[in-house]
């Protein structure tokens, strides 16, 4: 829920125009250019009234207005900002838009106490919401602050424990470990009506890892590598490429006379320990071949000298 003053209790049986027009009542009454802060939650508090009453249009709107003072302002107070960003990520979740919705949780979350500000149950649901968004958010791809982030925790030894583990899966690209967990999608049926979006999604994140794990030299992939990487049948790996390069996720380009795929970048994310072990292989190996040619050439440059 958002940061609001001005909330009114479910059982009360207000009519919800003459909550508006008491609050509206108010933000006529404020001076604007002098309680800038104050405008903003009052603004936010009508936008979350009128979310509340289903007035979508009226919210975004209020939502719109909040903003413009809002980003004009420096060294804002942390009320303030959660406030907007609390119904705004309020807005985006009954619009069932995944990636605004996903972004301004995190902003929310980002100005409040978790611990503090939130009940137990509210920090499940909050985590809850935010990794459906990240696994269904079309241009979500890399979800490394929401790992990172403690209200994740709030799922273990809950029914959605499954969540977070999904969740280090696709940043992993294990298919493997997503066919396993693919039994508990009717738990959520949002995640098993949006099956084929989330297997294509994992496939884009198999090929992110193949291509990190290997060498920048080392980067030119035939079709047939890629298909047995991410699973697919071949015909279909042009396909996938042509997708993470329109996402941005890699750079490259493709040879569809030899059926290969050149990669030249790969989008950075945060890694788990078992990609951090084989970084940290590959930096070794690296170092060996300095320390090999440094052996070769120093002779020649002292004898030179």
């Amino acid at each position: 829920m958002p940061c609001s003053y001005f909330e009114s209790n479910p059982n009360d049986p207000i009519d919800p125009q003459t909550h508006l027009n008491f609050l509206t009542s108010l933000l006529s009454r404020l001076d604007t250019e002098k309680s800038k802060e104050a405008h903003v939650l009052l603004l936010a508090s009508i936008a979350h009234a009128k979310l509340v009453y289903g007035d979508l249009e009226g919210t975004k709107n209020d939502m719109d207005s909040a903003w413009k003072v809002l980003d004009s302002l420096d060294g804002v107070e942390g009320t303030v900002n959660a406030a907007y960003y609390g119904v705004a990520a309020d807005y985006y979740k009954a619009k069932a838009e995944y990636a605004p919705y996903y972004r301004n949780s995190l902003l929310y979350l980002a100005c409040v106490d978790p611990e503090k500000d939130l009940t137990p149950e509210e920090r499940v649901l909050r985590a809850h919401d935010l990794s459906v968004s990240a696994l269904l958010g079309d241009t979500i791809y890399n979800f490394g602050e929401l790992l990172m982030h403690p209200i994740l925790d709030s799922l273990n030894s809950t029914r959605h424990e499954w969540l977070r583990k999904l969740l280090f899966t696709f940043n992993e690209g294990a298919i493997g470990k997503f066919e396993a967990l693919a039994p508990l999608f009717p738990q959520e049926p949002i995640l098993q009506e949006n099956y084929a979006f989330l297997r294509q999604k994992i496939c884009l994140m198999a090929l992110i890892e193949s291509v990190f794990k290997r060498e920048a030299n080392k980067r030119t992939m035939s079709f047939t590598t890629i298909a047995e990487e991410t699973r697919l049948p071949v015909e279909e790996v042009e396909h996938l490429v042509m997708k993470a390069l329109s996402l941005k996720l890699i750079r490259g380009s493709l040879d569809q006379v030899d059926q290969k795929a050149t990669i030249t970048w790969v989008q950075p994310r945060v890694l788990s320990r078992e990609q951090i072990g084989g970084l940290a292989k590959r930096l070794e190996e690296w170092v060996e071949k300095l320390n090999s040619v440094e052996k070769r050439i120093a002779p020649e440059v002292l004898t030179s000298a």
